[in-house]
């Protein structure tokens, strides 16, 4: 029996078609390098529910917009630790400055973009964006044949 690797034929397709189908450069990173928060979309019956990982910051941290069926999340914080007046001693103190953007178009046949509430906690920033009553699911129902 004759052993064959696969290897090759799994590099060459995800070297040749994933990369043709999504852009990986930078795609998840800002320009100062820092990491985007990561976010998951939940689907249910009635509902949408986008979960944001944003841990270490309060719910003051963010702005959240939607203009145009454009939902938009923004944070902006700068952190700086003060010392006591008169100590002039650090060798070396760095400042912290986080800033991020992230958008979301929506479908206002589906979403009823007047019942959407965000909450924060446990470091998780979560969206909720019900269905309009024509877009959530319906129940199945039995047709009988005539």
């Amino acid at each position: 029996m004759r052993s064959t690797s696969i290897l090759p034929a799994v590099s060459r397709f995800l070297d040749d078609d994933w990369n043709q189908l999504f852009d990986w450069r930078n795609r998840n990173f800002s320009s100062t390098t820092t990491t985007l928060p990561a976010v998951n979309v939940r689907e249910t019956g009635d509902e949408f529910v986008v979960e944001m990982a944003a841990p270490g910051m309060k719910k003051e941290d963010f702005e959240i917009e939607l203009h145009n069926n454009v939902l938009t999340i923004r944070s902006e914080r700068q952190h700086t630790e003060l010392q006591p007046a008169g100590d002039d001693r650090y060798s070396r103190r760095e400042f912290s400055y986080q800033s991020f953007q992230r958008s979301f178009n929506l479908n206002n046949q589906v979403v009823d973009d007047a019942q959407i509430n965000a909450t924060y906690q446990d470091g998780i920033l979560r969206l909720t964006l019900p269905k309009r009553e024509e877009a959530r699911e319906k129940p199945a129902r039995q047709i009988q044949v005539a």
